[in-house]
């Protein structure tokens, strides 16, 4: 069992110990704070509810957390210390102090600096050669990256260990060429920062509206290809030296309160040029766009599913739309209540096909899950009503495979509602590509009370509206198919 001893408990400390406790090791907090405790137990809570299901592969299992009234007590047998003070020098290299009496001497000492170089943190200390700059990004139990920064006192073996360290946590270390004062990334951010505050003061943007820009813009694609990589794509087929050519020459306009630009000479075009090669020249154009349209699609659908950024706009977009694809909210805007009613009208995303190139069986069941839950607003079963107390949950499900389907095709699923009465909901689902049966689904679910998790009636209009379909389905001819078990003749 590996140890991580975490000297200073707030919000980047907390994370790391999350990160390396639910990686396996065992965590040792030093922290004068007497809240220390309670805020690291906090981050804990959110980094078990997030950390676990970002990956498809089990974590294993979390390691011991302890607190410690010393330094002394939180690093012994530590295999590595992660300094997390606040940004103060002089505090830091009391930490270090400390930290040269105590630990380990095979052990790593990483600081979570934002600003100081390496350099400043080994001044003075016998120890300097086990100093390194380990600087995350908050959430550090989420967010994969850490700015490794050296000195020629370190080692290649500290490095490497380093390195090994952080890799075997699930994180990646950029190991900087030079140290620099903040790094890479925070150099970055300041640049955009200033940037804003010029903005904001000038009276251009709100604090809201510079924040749109880059939310439902250029952030998300940063988010998947960086900056060179996105500018490599923007060239077109007439390459990243294009692009340059095009828009270079703006950095001598005044766009910006930062004009120290780097002068825009033919090696430095060159240099940039081998170096995107060399990044990404093993991709075509269309390859590039495509990678980059389907973690567009991916990162987009994935901020829809918590109603935020752009993917709150894109919902608000199918909101609009779903009287034009023929989807109702209501039981009275159903004009023939003998048929079966449309309850899911979409395509299919980029991210609901699997390795075979179809769509996946998951998907099928996520495709009627969505069709109950319009049946379910049909009736009155909406958010209100579920935010009051009562909704349906499946008691049983079976599906049938009949064809397949891929990405990008338009699928319909229409429902029959086979009993409505009591507690009980019996539906029928079919999933059509226009004319061509793709799937069907058979759902039983009970109308349940969500405080006692128990099966209770409905409210009377729920019931009311329910019975109301059933009755009107129930001139259908029974579908081929209902009841059927696994494996039974057709």
């Amino acid at each position: 069992m590996k140890t991580a001893a975490i000297i200073g408990g707030g919000v980047i400390g907390g994370g790391w110990a999350a990160r390396f406790l639910l990686n396996g090791w065992d965590v040792r907090v030093f922290d004068p704070d007497p809240e220390a405790e309670r805020k690291i137990s906090e981050v804990l809570d959110n980094a078990r509810r997030s950390l676990p299901g970002l990956g498809n592969v089990a974590l294993p299992a979390e390691g011991s957390l302890t607190f410690h009234a010393t330094i002394a007590e939180a690093v012994d047998g530590a295999d590595w210390v992660q300094e997390s003070v606040p940004e103060r020098l002089d505090l830091k290299q009391k930490v270090y102090g400390e930290l040269q009496q105590h630990c380990a001497p095979e052990a790593v000492i990483g600081s979570s600096t934002s600003g100081y170089k390496p350099s400043q943190l080994q001044e003075g200390f016998d120890n300097a050669a086990q100093i390194v700059v380990a600087h995350p990004f908050n959430p550090v139990y989420l967010l994969p990256l850490i700015e490794l920064v050296g000195t020629e006192v370190n080692t290649p073996e500290v490095i490497a260990k380093a390195k090994e360290i952080i890799t075997s946590i699930g994180m990646y270390p950029l190991h900087l060429r030079k140290e620099i004062d903040a790094h890479i990334a925070d150099r970055f951010l300041e640049a955009v920062w200033r940037e804003a505050l010029w903005l904001v003061k000038d009276g251009i943007a709100s604090t809201e509206e510079i924040d749109n820009a880059i939310r439902y813009g250029f952030g998300i694609r940063w988010a998947q290809m960086g900056l060179f990589e996105t500018y490599r794509v923007a060239g077109g087929e007439a390459g990243v030296k294009h692009f340059m050519a095009q828009f270079g020459p703006c950095l001598t306009e005044p766009w910006t309160k930062l004009m120290d630009v780097p002068e825009f000479t033919d090696e430095l075009v060159d240099l940039i040029a081998d170096q995107s090669d060399e990044q990404s020249g093993m991709h075509s154009i269309r390859e590039l766009e495509r990678i980059r349209d389907d973690n567009l699609v991916g990162m987009m659908r994935a901020m829809s599913a918590n109603d935020w950024g752009a993917g709150a706009l894109q919902n608000a977009q199918d909101k609009v739309r779903e009287g034009e694809a023929g989807l109702l909210s209501h039981i009275d805007q159903i004009s023939d209540l003998s048929q079966p009613v449309l309850t899911l009208n979409r395509t299919v995303p980029l991210d609901w096909t699997d390795y075979n190139g179809h769509m996946t069986e998951s998907r099928y069941l996520d495709a009627f899950a969505q069709s109950t839950d319009r049946l379910m607003l049909l009736i009155g079963c909406d958010a209100e009503y579920i935010a009051s107390g009562g909704s349906y949950f499946t008691a049983e499900t079976h599906i049938r495979h009949i064809d397949e389907v891929h990405a990008g095709h338009a699928i319909q699923v229409r429902t029959q509602v086979i009993l409505g009465a009591g507690k009980k909901m019996h539906l029928w689902h079919e999933m059509y590509e226009g004319d061509r049966l793709l799937a069907t689904g058979e759902h039983m679910l009970l109308h349940v009370d969500l405080a006692t998790r128990h099966s209770t009636p409905p409210a009377p209009h729920v019931e009311a509206a329910l019975v109301k379909l059933a009755t009107g389905h129930s001139a259908l001819p029974a579908p081929e198919g209902l009841g059927r078990a696994i494996g039974a003749p057709r």
